[in-house]
């Protein structure tokens, strides 16, 4: 059952943002062991990710809305888009979030902000051509289950976090080989060799760790779009509604111009997955899969098909917007 996953991806999810906040501690004191500071390297580093941290909890969603291209939608033009939100919103219990519109033959959308009062929902105009009503209050339900489950903030912090796993790695990993951390490190430990297991661990750390923290975002990731599409279904009353949408969005190849690496995660369909597979139709292999930002359309209709009908969710004339 899809709610059954739905617990265990929120228990999993905690974990995983230990787990980063670990790997960050850990390359924190690899450059302590490097630089010769010990167990400061894991305060700076920390230090660090919490500036970055706090500064993108701000900004995050001005920053998404710019590089996205968003702008406000009208609301006479966009009368049937404000309609669906501010219903659905009024039905989740959440305060009615920004509207915007990309303008942009793609159809696709996205959430932001770091809390329900500071939140905002983009669509695209090819998704509000392409979709019927139900779809697209599926698509919005998507969008402002992640706003409630506060879901933006997750993925603003594991971004942070990236950053500031990968600007570490790569600074101390240059600083060794120009050669100042080797001094060092064979003044403190050359000739030791448990020094040298240690310097040979915290050099393969910093080679490792953008790696190992990419995966662990693309998972955490992952595992929020399977608990927003519940979600979903929970505030529609209607799985039909999105699982058709998410049909259209497998069908459709369009690729968002405005679409980035930075900003991939937010979508409800990754517009980077969707670029690649417009160039070339055989399957992933199963490493690409691992830097997926979603899971594949297939598993969450799948997952989706599995609770409708039968668990009381109601037919389509009793839901939210009809």
């Amino acid at each position: 059952m899809l709610y059954d996953r739905v617990a265990s991806n929120v228990r999993r999810t905690y974990a995983l943002m230990f787990v980063f906040t670990a790997l960050v501690a850990a390359v924190g004191l690899a450059a302590g062991l490097l630089l010769g500071i010990g167990y400061w390297g894991i305060m700076i580093a920390l230090g660090i990710s919490l500036a970055m941290t706090w500064g993108s909890y701000y900004n995050s969603d001005r920053i998404a809305l710019s590089m996205s291209r968003a702008q406000p939608a009208d609301e006479t033009r966009d009368a049937r888009l404000h309609n669906i939100v501010e219903g659905l919103s009024l039905a989740a219990g959440l305060p009615k979030p920004g509207v915007y519109v990309v303008d942009d033959e793609a159809p696709n959308a996205f959430a932001t902000g770091r809390n329900p009062e500071h939140a905002a929902v983009a669509v695209t105009t090819g998704l509000m051509k392409k979709l019927s009503r139900d779809e697209l209050e599926g698509v919005v339900a998507h969008e402002l289950a992640h706003v409630k489950n506060r879901d933006t903030l997750v993925m603003t912090i594991s971004v942070t976090l990236i950053g500031t796993v990968v600007l570490a790695a790569d600074f101390m990993f240059r600083a060794f080989l120009w050669g100042g951390m080797g001094r060092r490190g064979r003044g403190r430990g050359g000739s030791n060799p448990v020094g040298l297991v240690l310097m040979l661990v915290a050099v393969g750390l910093l080679i490792l760790s953008p790696f190992i923290a990419r995966l662990l975002h693309f998972a955490i990731s992952r595992r929020r779009e399977y608990l927003a599409d519940a979600d979903a279904v929970l505030l529609t009353r209607y799985p039909d509604g999105l699982i058709g949408a998410l049909e259209k969005l497998k069908a459709d190849k369009t690729v968002v111009r405005s679409a980035s690496r930075a900003t991939a995660h937010l979508w409800i369909e990754s517009p980077i997955d969707n670029a690649a597979n417009s160039r070339r139709q055989k399957p992933r292999a199963w490493l690409n899969g691992l830097f997926n930002t979603h899971p594949p359309l297939d598993d969450r209709i799948a997952a989706l098909r599995g609770i409708t009908g039968g668990v009381g969710l109601g037919s389509a004339a009793g839901r939210v917007g009809s």
